[in-house]
């Protein structure tokens, strides 16, 4: 800037505040400039800072997933497991008690002295209830596992009350009880097998810790529901232990004398009735007796027609001097089968696996008339396929029974399949002879 002379302080003065506002416009230009810079430079660094976030939140989330498919895949294992182990646990516990119960059916045919009959009558009974208590077992373990799935289906209650007022009709004249249960024409939606097993457990458990007085069961209608009561006279249950006799091995009361009890039946009952969506409720009093209740759905479809009454028909007792091929891995199982057809007055030969039985056909002087097969041998031999060799072995279509401590639903298809008979372990002796007379005829 150049002075010039005459020029007088105030001109000066001027052209300063002129150079300061041009240096200031210049200056606020600049900042401008310089905030621009800055500002997409930090919206850079944020956009790099999101995208870290973003690859951390993802592998994050990939690894969340991958955890819970490991977890899901480990209740799966274990839930196979699970099942898997209650079929082998039910076989194995069901192969010595089945040995048992042939081998005591024995001995009743050989003890002719009063004494010796009450004892084996003691021991059957004790038979009867370890092998209830180890279908309960079973039973919970299914559940838990989820490999017993209800199957639903219109029918008329009265089918499933019926048979449990004769079946506990003896049981109740017994202990001294009076058993009502009033018959009803209502139609349900439930699984019959289920709601058979929950009313059996009611009824079993108010005719156990009822002393006098009777048990009553009655049917009421409420909306599109029915409402199946099971009423006793027994001391009631104290309202600190209404929920917990619904747990395994929880009971409210001692046995009466004579009878046992685990404390299963109540809690097979809250589980079959959760799978069923029935609510159970209780209502008692102390010293006043207790009241079960199950709401079950009305069916607005008509129930099949019922099957036509089953022909009775009389087989004759042909089973002294039948010969019978008895194939069966298990020793005691096959000594107590051995032990027991004899006494019926049976020839038998008994083999473990198909290919020894071709062996003791080759030498028997005439073939079977019934071949009776375990349907789980070993090395993985199934009872089927040793028959099937006995046959071609024979020439000739043998009658042939299948005995198995499976009790699944595959071992049914496999009897349906091959058109054999099949007992369910442990065979009772009355069955397993009333069917070898039918198999002979």
């Amino acid at each position: 800037m150049t002075v010039h002379q005459g020029e007088s302080s105030d001109d000066l003065k001027r052209q300063i505040l002129k150079l300061e506002k041009i240096n200031r416009a210049l200056m606020s230009r600049v900042e401008r400039s310089v905030d621009s810079q800055f500002n997409a430079f930090s919206l850079f660094e944020t956009a790099i800072a999101l995208d870290h976030q973003v690859r951390r939140r993802t592998q994050e989330l990939q690894q969340a997933m991958r955890s819970i498919e490991k977890a899901r895949m480990q209740a799966e294992a274990a839930s196979s497991l699970k099942s898997t182990f209650a079929a082998s646990v039910g076989h194995d516990l069901l192969q010595p008690l089945n040995a048992a119960r042939l081998a005591l059916s024995a001995l009743g045919e050989m003890q002719t002295g009063p004494d010796g009959g009450a004892l084996i009558e003691q021991v059957d009974r004790c038979l009867v209830t370890l092998e209830d208590l180890i279908r309960t077992l079973l039973d919970l373990s299914k559940l838990d596992a989820g490999v017993m799935q209800p199957e639903i289906r219109s029918f008329e209650l009265n089918d499933v009350m019926e048979p449990l007022a004769r079946e506990f009709a003896h049981f109740a004249q017994k202990r001294g009880l009076k058993l009502k249960i009033f018959a009803t024409r209502s139609t349900v939606r439930s699984d019959p097998s289920m709601l058979r097993r929950i009313l059996q457990n009611l009824l079993a458990n108010a005719l156990r810790y009822t002393s006098h007085g009777g048990v009553l069961v009655g049917v009421r209608r409420r909306g599109k529901d029915v409402l199946v009561q099971v009423c006793d006279t027994g001391p009631g249950v104290p309202e600190d232990r209404r929920d917990a006799i619904f747990q395994e091995f929880q009971r409210a009361h001692n046995d009466s004398p004579g009878q046992t009890g685990f404390g299963l039946g109540l809690a097979i009952v809250r589980r079959f009735a959760q799978v069923l969506g029935h609510p159970v409720s209780l209502a008692s009093r102390v010293g006043g007796g207790s009241t079960f209740s199950v709401l079950i759905p009305l069916s607005e479809e008509a129930p099949p027609p019922p099957a036509p009454p089953p022909q009775l028909v009389h087989y004759p007792n042909r089973i002294a001097g039948a010969k019978i091929l008895v194939i069966e891995n298990e020793p005691e199982v096959s000594e107590a089968m051995l032990l027991l057809l004899e006494r019926w007055g049976c020839d038998v030969a008994v083999a473990v696996s198909g290919a020894e039985a071709v062996e003791k056909l080759r030498v028997l002087s005439d073939p079977p008339q019934i071949v009776i097969a375990d349907l789980h041998l070993n090395n993985g031999e199934l009872g089927p396929e040793a028959i099937r060799a006995a046959r071609n072995a024979c020439g000739q279509e043998i009658p042939a029974l299948l005995v198995t401590a499976d009790h699944s639903p595959r071992a049914e298809e496999i009897a349906r399949r091959e058109k054999f008979e099949m007992l369910l372990k442990p065979v009772r002796p009355a069955e397993l002879r009333s069917l070898l007379a039918f198999l002979l005829t």
